[in-house]
């Protein structure tokens, strides 16, 4: 009686095949939903993801910017380069020219010529020109530095003499030309 009982207890504990059917039919037909562990997961990982792009980005960007510095400093460093090396040329004929142990006046005069001709060839090359204003010119305080003025028949702050020529370069003043400027009558 005892094994009959027991049976039916188990018979009982166990679902009929047809709910077992339903039950899966169920489970089949509905999507499982994610659990909040599954979704944190999830946002765990973007997360990550996201972080790794962050950090990819700003180690581009501080390479981008040292590459920059780095070739600023060689622009700098270098810049000088190419009129140096058209004064070269000047240099030569300068020792060349105190190589000579009994040179004439004439030869000399010649010598001299040549290499301010060289030295002009080299500014001209760099871009280096001589603010060299005429008399009666206007006087330019961006190009011109007035020593003095003085009595004169032209007209007031017109350039009367020139003491020393002045340079740009590339439209940027190196030196103001020095001159004296005519009084107001």
């Amino acid at each position: 009686m005892q094994d009959m009982e027991k049976q039916e207890a188990q018979h009982e504990q166990q679902p009929a095949p047809a709910d077992q059917a339903a039950a899966a039919d169920t489970a089949q037909a509905a999507p499982a939903e994610p659990t909040l562990e599954d979704k944190l997961a999830a946002a765990e990982a973007r997360a990550t993801e996201m972080q790794d792009a962050f950090l990819r980005a700003r180690a581009e960007g501080e390479n981008i910017r040292r590459r920059a510095q780095e070739d600023i400093a060689k622009a700098h460093k270098f810049a000088i380069e190419g009129f140096a090396e058209s004064l070269l040329a000047v240099k030569d004929s300068l020792e060349m020219a105190l190589k000579i142990e009994n040179p004439s006046l004439e030869s000399l005069k010649e010598g001299v010529d040549m290499t301010l001709k060289q030295l002009s060839s080299a500014f001209e090359k760099n871009k280096l020109q001589e603010v060299n204003p005429q008399a009666g010119e206007k006087l330019d305080p961006m190009k011109h530095q007035a020593i003095s003025a003085v009595p004169a028949e032209q007209d007031a702050n017109t350039v009367v003499a020139v003491l020393q020529k002045g340079y740009v370069i590339s439209d940027r003043l190196l030196r103001p030309a020095l001159v004296t400027v005519a009084q107001g009558k």
